[in-house]
């Protein structure tokens, strides 16, 4: 997917005001309308121009869009960071039908203007928020910050912080959607506000992996604990536990901590996946130690799985 400069696409510069940018997309609209264009691939030009239109038009999404064009160049490979998206907060959302590019920043029809359902009622308001998994885990309050894009001078877009305390269930799960009423737009003629929807998305951790409500932690063992048995001190989002290791236990094992991933129904696991991890010989007693370890296997072969 390659980066769309919508300024470039409308022939404005980035310092454009919103009558600027109007003014530029009724014009190029009026030229490549496919009604009456006799421009050569005249509907494919129409919709470039009215999709920057609507990116650049709403001052949310453009606040956005800026936020991430500062570091991109118009043509070049693009992919949204992985965390795109998280605590900007969106108010409404829309029927889609654009490129690819533009649903992977604003999501599939999210629109910059409330449409409420109701004519007193204020509109729902939408963010991703990301949390780490021990939030996930233990639930309980949590202070989060939205940037939420709205029109400065102008009609040229700034970011405001907006400061929330929210309740995070405990075992919330990554896309989970958590509804705050009448966090929303505020109504109109004594109506009700909207609600504000927070789409979940877990943080990657650091040690473990998630798949579902079960967590994954791969556990680095000596080649003496893997071959003796042991028993060592395993982390887990509760707190460190004891693990007894078998002796004979071989790399890619999977041992089972039942009721040690997220809260939930069914209540997650936690696999500890076994990886040996195989010291330096570096000193003449360590390498004495190989030399000891070779000669009491004389019929170990490393590589047998590779001969015919």
């Amino acid at each position: 997917m390659d980066f769309k400069d919508y300024y470039a696409t409308l022939g404005v510069e980035r310092t454009a005001t919103e009558a600027e940018i109007k003014r530029a997309y009724r014009k190029l609209a009026r030229k490549y309308h496919p009604d009456v264009s006799k421009e050569p691939n005249a509907e494919a030009r129409f919709k470039e121009v009215a999709e920057a239109h609507e990116a650049l038009s709403d001052a949310e999404r453009r606040a956005a869009y800026d936020d991430i064009g500062r570091r991109h160049r118009h043509g070049e490979a693009f992919e949204p960071p992985p965390d795109w998206g998280s605590g900007f907060e969106f108010s409404g959302r829309g029927d889609g039908g654009h490129s690819d590019f533009f649903e992977s920043l604003f999501g599939r029809g999210r629109q910059g203007r409330a449409r409420a359902a109701m004519p007193r009622q204020g509109g729902d308001h939408h963010a991703k928020v990301s949390i780490e998994l021990e939030a996930a885990f233990h639930g309980g309050a949590r202070n989060i910050t939205l940037h939420v894009p709205a029109a400065g001078g102008a009609g040229q877009p700034k970011l405001h912080d907006r400061q929330l305390e929210v309740n995070i269930p405990k075992g919330v799960r990554q896309g989970q959607r958590l509804r705050l009423a009448g966090q929303g737009s505020a109504g109109s003629g004594g109506g009700p506000a909207g609600d504000l929807y927070l789409e979940i998305e877990l943080a990657p951790h650091r040690i473990f992996r998630l798949e579902g409500r079960d967590l994954y932690l791969e556990l680095a063992l000596a080649p003496w604990e893997a071959a003796l048995g042991a028993t060592v001190t395993t982390p887990t989002l509760d707190g460190p536990v004891q693990l007894i290791i078998a002796p004979g236990s071989l790399p890619g094992r999977k041992l089972r901590l039942k009721g040690k991933g997220l809260p939930g129904t069914p209540q997650g696991d936690l696999y500890a996946v076994l990886r040996i991890v195989v010291p330096l010989a570096v000193t003449d007693a360590e390498q004495e130690a190989y030399a000891a370890m070779a000669a009491a296997f004389p019929s170990f072969e490393a590589r047998a799985s590779l001969i015919g």
